[in-house]
């Protein structure tokens, strides 16, 4: 149940529902978004690179966004509010799963 540090481009993929190669595209267009490569070139991105994935699939994919409108939305956005209160929903939503994660380990040993 170790929380992972860093994260392949296919986890990222199947995290959201996508193809590799839109990962790579978003990354391409998103210059906030600079994974760490392993010396085979493996992509490995972190928490943070998965928190802004999060916030650009929910703009595109579940808001109807462009990656031009995104890019202009997170421009005149970045100083305010907007961005931070997404970041902290998706940190709350982290700790929820861990939360339901060590229940679930306890209610397994209180079984046993």
């Amino acid at each position: 149940m170790a929380q992972k540090i860093y994260f392949k481009i296919g986890d990222v993929a199947a995290r959201f529902g996508v193809n590799p190669s839109l990962i790579r595209y978003w990354e391409k267009q998103f210059d906030f978004i600079r994974p760490k490569k392993s010396e085979k070139g493996t992509r490995l991105y972190t928490r943070k690179d998965m928190d802004h994935f999060e916030i650009i699939y929910h703009l595109i994919k579940e808001k109807g966004m462009t990656v031009k409108g995104v890019k202009e939305y997170l421009e005149k956005h970045k100083k305010q509010e907007s961005v931070e209160k997404l970041e902290v929903i998706n940190t709350l939503k982290r700790m929820r799963q861990l939360l339901l994660d060590v229940k679930e380990v306890l209610d397994n040993r209180a079984e046993v």
